[in-house]
């Protein structure tokens, strides 16, 4: 569910909770949250527990885990593998599966498009084995679980909606868990492409621009779900608001623009609305070099949920088992 505060669209949990503090100046009841730091990743897990704190927030009731670490806008393999434990870790930690376990892996996005082709991505970087649980050697066995994935592709390219085909996916082979893979977009750039999110609530594919589509959660599918998304895009909108703000805040600029300091939330959207004509809609930034973070993102994303699901998989020759 993409949250709208103070004209400021986010996917993150995280990002929800702060703008809602800083406009209410108090925490927020039925919202739980705690941080773990190790070296440069933060991680925070969010906690929402209660109907008022969700419709405060404008999340579901459930849990969000984001991992961030500015370094993934960079060439870290360290770091990225790192990350990869840490997101094992958080995955395992969300939802406890049985060594025989069934897992669909669901890759959203059209990969057509570079900001939306994660999910695509992650899905071709998965571990698929369904197709040879009878022929693991002895020592894998209880360590390799029965992982199947899919890229259904978008509503534009197949004409079905993407719930529609996962539903009938989920109702033939009857998974233990679905995993859904989606971009998301972010309330700050500083967190396109380093932040990661996990969430036990499901997904809605295309909320992140707008789009309201069929939710794949566990009422829809009869399944859990767990989704993981990365902002890989930010709102023009966000961004114009977000400089009118550190004009108003930045001291070496405050005495020149008193004046904002009167304006209301509705009066800084009407003049984003002015420099941003309505025939563009709201604009989607992302970065100029996105070809090849997305491609590391997903390296890193696809290299967790591996780790979570395959235990006993030497991931130093992690590429023996990949497609």
């Amino acid at each position: 569910m993409n949250q709208n505060i103070q004209g400021v669209r986010t996917d993150l949990a995280l990002e929800a909770r702060e703008m809602l503090t800083k406009k209410i100046r108090q925490d927020i009841p039925g919202v739980l949250m705690e941080t773990a730091e190790n070296d440069d990743i933060l991680i925070t897990r969010v906690d929402i527990t209660t109907p008022e704190a969700e419709r405060m927030m404008g999340k579901v009731q459930g849990k969000y885990v984001t991992l961030e670490a500015p370094g993934l806008r960079y060439k870290n393999t360290p770091l990225q593998k790192k990350i990869m434990g840490f997101l094992a870790q958080e995955l395992a930690d969300l939802v406890k599966l049985s060594p025989n376990a069934t897992v669909l892996i669901v890759g959203l996005g059209n990969w057509n498009i570079t900001p939306d082709a994660l999910g695509p991505r992650v899905a071709h970087k998965i571990v698929v084995t369904r197709h040879l649980q009878e022929m693991l050697s002895p020592e894998l066995k209880g360590g390799v679980r029965s992982v199947c994935a899919i890229a259904p592709g978008v509503l534009g390219i197949t004409g079905m909606e993407t719930g529609e085909i996962i539903q009938g996916i989920v109702n033939n082979i009857k998974p233990d868990l679905v995993i859904a893979i989606d971009a998301l977009a972010a309330a700050s750039s500083q967190r396109v492409i380093t932040t990661i999110q996990l969430a036990n609530t499901g997904i809605h594919p295309g909320s992140g621009v707008g789009n309201k589509r069929f939710g794949l959660t566990q009422q829809s599918l009869g399944a859990p779900v767990i989704a993981i998304g990365v902002p890989t895009v930010v709102h023009a909108s966000t961004i114009a608001m977000d400089t009118i703000n550190t004009l108003q805040e930045h001291a070496t600029f405050a005495r020149y623009f008193k004046s904002m300091a009167n304006l209301s939330d509705q009066d800084r959207q009407t003049i984003v609305r002015q420099v941003l004509p309505e025939m563009l809609g709201d604009l989607m930034v992302t970065p100029k070099e996105v070809d090849r973070l997305i491609e590391d993102i997903a390296a890193v994303v696809s290299g967790g949920i591996n780790q979570a699901l395959h235990p006993n998989i030497d991931y130093e020759n992690i590429h023996l088992y990949l497609h």
